[in-house]
């Protein structure tokens, strides 16, 4: 996804902190990974990483084992559809993901892309060059009318670089460029990766490569490997996230459906199901960790807190697919009519909620239809903004359509079911849904990073003793013109709580969030100003969505000895900084 504007989108500066970043109370102001040079990389991370491994291989395994198993068994029919299931999704991933290697790598590996990764190279280096100076070089996007495309669906930014520094661009781009060879062979192995299907294997142990990498390293190139890790973080994630509610969550309603229909349950198939279950709620909850990991004005998400939402959305997903496999060993037709109807009606509820993911309108419709896929199943969180009246009244809906279909089944069901059986699966249904509910509220309650959500903090005065007083919130979007909103400031001052508030300690000092004099301007470094308001939840930020962004940050940090700062358009800006942004040209 491309950052949208009118004038220069991105610029790279050398600059004083800005308003919205260095302001007390603000979230981003908070030491984070990405102004600190990021978090060590601990064992409990490299250890998330190697159970999201064995949930993707127990996945397909058990995949392919059942389809093995109902060809030598002559279900010829199942062993197609559990196939399909299984190839259809992987492909479309592998095909993605080569694509992004392609667009990452191109530029190191000669020909155009060496001239495109050269030209930025030496903005970046110009940028970092002049940190004394405020800076001398800019990066900005092509015009308005040639915008990106949706964050899940690809990458076409169309960053031009603008050269104002001395130092030659070629010159620049030659630094660390692979030998010929070498790009063979990167090429001929990813190549071969993805044909075998293991591009997402290969993302993740390269992001433990990165990890160890930023753990053993000292700060300047720990701040490097950091930034690399979260960015590998995000596409692992979001490929993974494609491919769950693509193949595992049409796979778990099928298994459970042939079940139902055969009245006996395999051992591979209830091994296969139970897979694809522990693999929808695991990259749910992993995609919520990530997210809030990378972005700066997020806080992070602890593992139980993970854990607490995997056991919510494995418990509340696994109560969907009974019913729906319930109903649909019954009544085909009318599952297609409803799993349909229940689309439509999502999507246009979406839709009506204003998100602001991708980039363009139409972009953002197939978007809201992507997400209606995955609301038949489980809650999504689109927009940024308290949730709680939205979460009732989908998981309101959820709780009648599981109960009419699980009572349609009940009503309808064959003969050849007892009363004691249907008994048991009724009751598995609503203690299933039941136990998710639970798992929901303790999460909300008790574990969420912003605190807990039903407690006193959302309209209470400030309490010293308490780390957060106030939940977080994303920077406020500011209107077309660029302009605040009349009288936004007055309110924030005349407020009770701050938006936020940590306790002091000797890193947070006033001191280090006020830094206005030129010695303190040169140890900032760089500044990426992106004019674009920070997108709302769950989209990942533009320098996480656009790759060539993605580039200039990691340029920067070997170019400069501090790490650069992201800074987004924001309503707390005043007038004359919305105003640099637009003429940043």
């Amino acid at each position: 996804m491309a950052a949208k504007s009118d004038g220069a989108a991105v610029s790279v500066e050398d600059d004083n902190t800005p308003r919205s970043l260095s302001e007390p109370g603000n979230p981003a102001a908070r030491p984070r990974c990405s102004a600190a040079g990021g978090k060590p990389y601990t064992l409990l991370d490299c250890c998330w990483v190697l159970c999201a491994l064995l949930v993707f291989f127990s996945d397909a395994a058990t995949d392919l084992w059942l389809a093995a198993d109902y060809y030598l068994r002559g279900d010829y029919w199942w062993f197609g559809l559990t196939l399909v299931f299984v190839v259809v999704p992987s492909a479309v991933v592998q095909v993605l993901s080569f694509r992004w290697f392609v667009y990452d790598y191109s530029d190191l590996s000669g020909g155009d892309g060496a001239a495109s990764g050269s030209g930025t190279g030496a903005a970046a280096a110009g940028a970092a060059g002049g940190a004394a100076t405020a800076g001398d070089s800019t990066l900005s996007t092509k015009d308005s009318d040639q915008r990106g495309g949706c964050a899940v669906a690809g990458n076409a930014a169309n960053a031009t670089p603008v050269y104002t520094s001395s130092a030659p661009p070629a010159t620049a781009g030659r630094v660390g460029a692979p030998r010929r060879c070498c790009t063979v062979c990167m090429w001929v192995f990813q190549t071969v990766l993805h044909v075998l299907q293991l591009g997402q294997v290969w993302r993740y142990i390269h992001a433990l490569y990165l990890g160890a990498q930023s753990r053993w390293h000292g700060n300047g190139p720990r701040r490097h490997f950091h930034w690399r890790l979260m960015f590998e973080s995000a596409d692992i994630t979001m490929l993974r996230l494609l491919e769950a509610f693509l193949k595992s969550a049409p796979q778990l309603v099928l298994q459970l459906s042939i079940m139902i229909h055969g009245n006996a349950v395999l051992p591979l198939q209830g091994l296969s199901a139970s897979a694809s279950l522990v693999s929808l709620a695991w990259m749910i909850a992993s995609y919520q960790k990530v997210l809030r990991d990378s972005r700066d004005d997020k806080l992070p998400m602890s593992y139980k807190a993970v854990i607490t939402q995997m056991l919510w959305h494995f418990f509340t997903i696994g109560a969907r697919t009974v019913a729906f496999a319930l109903f649909a060993s019954v009544f085909q037709l009318y599952f297609g009519i409803f799993i349909v109807s229940h689309w439509c009606v999502m999507t246009f509820w979406i839709i009506q909620g204003e998100t602001d993911f991708c980039m363009s309108k139409w972009e953002e419709i197939i978007y809201n239809m992507v997400v209606g896929i995955i609301y038949i199943f489980c809650w999504f969180n689109v927009k940024e903004g308290p949730s709680r009246f939205r979460m009732t009244v989908y998981y309101s809906v959820t709780l009648a359509e599981n109960v009419a279909l699980t009572a349609a089944w009940y009503t309808y069901r064959g003969p050849h079911t007892s009363d004691s059986y249907a008994l048991v699966v009724v009751c598995l249904v609503a203690c299933s849904f039941a136990l998710g509910t639970f798992f929901m509220l303790v999460y909300y309650c008790w574990l969420h990073p912003d605190g807990p959500v039903l407690g006193s903090q959302w309209g209470g005065c400030v309490d010293e003793d308490m780390v957060i007083t106030s939940p977080p919130r994303t920077l406020p979007r500011t209107k077309d013109t660029g302009e605040p909103v009349p009288g936004e400031r007055d309110r924030d001052r005349d407020s009770c709580l701050p938006v936020f508030q940590v306790r002091p300690s000797p890193s947070s000092s006033p001191a280090l969030l006020h830094r206005t004099s030129s010695s303190s301007r040169a140890q900032e470094g760089p500044v990426i100003r992106i004019d674009l308001p920070r997108k709302r939840y769950p989209a990942w930020d533009a320098h996480f969505i656009d790759r060539r962004l993605r580039k200039t940050i990691l340029l920067l940090e070997t170019t400069s000895a501090v790490s650069p700062r992201i800074q987004y358009r924001s309503s707390m800006m005043g007038s004359k900084e919305v105003l640099e942004y637009e003429t940043t040209v």
